[in-house]
């Protein structure tokens, strides 16, 4: 298998952290970006040159650039890019404050915008690659209290659902990767915003008790169990995989959250059939037979 070379957002912690360790340790070259890169000292001391580190917070337009820029000119080739850093943020819609809706959506959606708009010129240049962007389940299954985090998910994946299509004859491939809840920190550093006594005993209320309060392990030790080595060792197989992957969903509960959501949302669109096809225009309706209607091309 040859070696590749890796550009990781957010490789201090969490699946950045395991794809970079992983990735060291079987022979790849990482170029590992992170707000703190100081955590990854130990790794650095241990690779040598084989891991090169920079300071990075995705929210800093021009900076990623400049770090991409010195990536790839330092470094030459850069196979795979991994779109990894992150923020969640809990709370009722109505009460975050708009410093948090902008880093939320700042972070995920358009920090994840601008680190493709800064590699793609790259990866055209050279005649290919991939771009794997970190998602979850959430980029497909609404939750309660998380309606910003959902938005910068779904947004993403919109952004790549058409970018794919745009990238394809260059041969750059995208694969959106949607873990479930996986035993990483990530719902350790959620940040929280200020509760509402009205929201206190709805589903945001709850939601929020779970995180902030004194969870019986066994409970959590079932909720959250996607196992983060695991998550890093799939991520890593599917860059060798042709066709690359559209949308790599992992964790049972991920399968299961996202299949149910799908379900529900067709059954809804198949119940509206009727109602969207009478809204054409009339001299389009007028040439369908009556008794065969046009069917869907889904």
């Amino acid at each position: 298998m040859a070696t590749k070379t890796w550009f990781i957002t957010g490789a201090s912690s969490g699946f950045g952290h395991e794809l970079t360790t992983h990735l060291l340790a079987r022979g790849d070259r990482v170029a590992a970006t992170d707000r703190h890169p100081e955590r990854l000292g130990e790794l650095s001391r241990q690779y040598g040159e084989r891991l090169c580190t920079a300071a990075l917070d995705v929210t800093d337009t021009p900076a990623i650039r400049r770090v991409v820029d010195a990536a790839f000119d330092a470094l030459g080739r850069i196979d795979v890019i991994v779109s990894n850093a992150g923020y969640g943020l809990l709370g009722a819609a109505e009460k975050a404050t708009d410093e948090q809706l902008l880093r939320q959506i700042n972070t995920i959606l358009i920090g994840g915008v601008q680190l493709a708009r800064a590699v793609i010129p790259h990866l055209r240049a050279q005649g290919g690659g991939r771009i794997v962007q970190m998602s979850s389940s959430g980029g497909q299954v609404p939750v309660p209290g998380m309606s910003f985090y959902n938005a910068s998910e779904f947004g993403i994946e919109g952004f790549y659902e058409s970018a794919a299509m745009e990238l394809a004859p260059f041969g750059i491939d995208v694969t959106l990767v949607e873990p479930g809840g996986s035993r990483t920190n990530f719902n350790r550093a959620i940040v929280l915003s200020e509760p509402i006594p009205a929201y206190r005993d709805g589903i945001v209320g709850q939601v929020r008790s779970m995180l902030t309060g004194d969870p019986d392990a066994e409970f959590v030790r079932k909720a959250v169990i996607g196992e983060p080595a695991k998550v890093a060792r799939a991520i890593i197989d599917c860059v060798d995989v042709s066709p690359a992957p559209r949308r790599l969903t992992l964790g049972s509960n991920a399968y299961e959250a996202i299949t149910a959501a799908w379900h529900d949302r067709l059954a809804a669109l198949e119940g509206q059939r009727d109602l969207a096809y009478s809204t054409d225009a009339d001299d389009i309706i007028g040439t369908r037979c009556p008794s065969k209607p046009q069917a869907p091309t889904w």
